[in-house]
């Protein structure tokens, strides 16, 4: 006899599986999404420059942020600053408009992002109906804030190149804080690529310090993906999307004088379901591990693939 389901219905959960993601509109209240709008503004405008090393976030293959002050934010919270933000080594902004995304220990650090994600029975039901991991952990959250004229292009991608595990498990939920617009970089999507686009490569801690790509298929043997048409999705404040970890998708750089906020923190299998090795960037530390989101482990697990 199969389960209840608590919060989707099976026809979001067979479009979940179908397109590589899922749109839920109205996912957290008015009031809910203006207390986490709210801290994320009061972190910008706490946030000190003096320790600071101005380090900027990219999301190139070739130039990707790999700095000892991005490696050991897992467990902490820490900023990271739009390319075009910093020029000659100084912040040429103001600290609160210059800033990319706020990452990486959100979800266990600050009481308020921790309520939201591991506090949230409407995340561990969304979790429970999907049926995508036996036992998922939290192992990263960030804010990103998309800021005015300067929010950067995030381009064509998979979240379980930068989260790997083998099989791949990565599962992201989105959440918009403002208003997601063509003009202010909302997410695009390629509907079906989760089904025809292999992990070919991974991000991971390279032997001589720093960060760069391990291929795990050679460019050749990666077969062509079935051809598609992006699909952009806009949101409203409070919405979610759940995206499946091979599913490719992107945003555009913001052009328009409206910021983009959003808060979004990705979960994976945990042994022995699926390995997560120290060839990751992120790593879980003694004094944090990586924290569960059930509070019992689902029983049937639907494919990933």
């Amino acid at each position: 006899m199969a389960a209840k389901l608590e919060y989707l219905t099976q026809q979001q959960i067979d479009s979940f599986y179908r397109d590589g993601y899922l749109v839920i509109p109205g996912f957290l209240s008015q009031q809910d999404t203006s207390v986490l709008l709210t801290r994320a503004k009061q972190l910008l405008q706490d946030f000190s420059l003096e320790d600071h090393p101005l380090t900027k976030f990219t999301t190139g293959d070739d130039n990707h942020v790999g700095d000892d002050y991005f490696l050991t934010s897992g467990d902490k919270i820490r900023y990271f600053l739009e390319e075009s933000a910093v020029v000659d080594g100084k912040l040429v902004r103001e600290k609160e408009k210059a800033v990319n995304k706020i990452g990486h220990g959100l979800h266990e650090l600050d009481p308020v992002f921790r309520e939201a994600t591991l506090g949230n029975p409407a995340i561990k039901a969304v979790a429970r109906d999907l049926k995508f991991h036996h036992d998922p952990v939290a192992l990263q959250s960030m804010i990103i804030c998309k800021q005015t004229e300067i929010g950067g292009e995030v381009p064509e991608h998979n979240d379980s190149t930068f989260l790997y595990t083998n099989p791949p498990t990565a599962l992201g939920f989105w959440i918009a804080l403002e208003k997601c617009t063509p003009e202010n970089g909302a997410l695009s999507f390629l509907p079906g690529s989760h089904l025809t686009t292999p992990i070919a490569k991974r991000f991971v801690r390279m032997p001589t310090g720093g960060t760069g790509f391990e291929e795990l298929i050679s460019p050749e043997n990666v077969p062509n993906r079935t051809a598609g048409k992006y699909i952009l999705e806009a949101c409203l404040p409070g919405d979610l999307v759940v995206i499946h970890g091979s599913v490719l998708h992107k945003s555009e750089r913001n052009t328009s004088p409206h910021t983009r906020f959003a808060y979004t923190f990705h979960m994976i299998e945990s042994p022995p379901y699926a390995e997560y090795d120290e060839k990751n960037w992120l790593q879980p530390t003694p004094e944090l591990p990586f924290s569960k989101i059930l509070d019992t482990p689902n029983p049937v697990v639907l494919s990933t693939a």
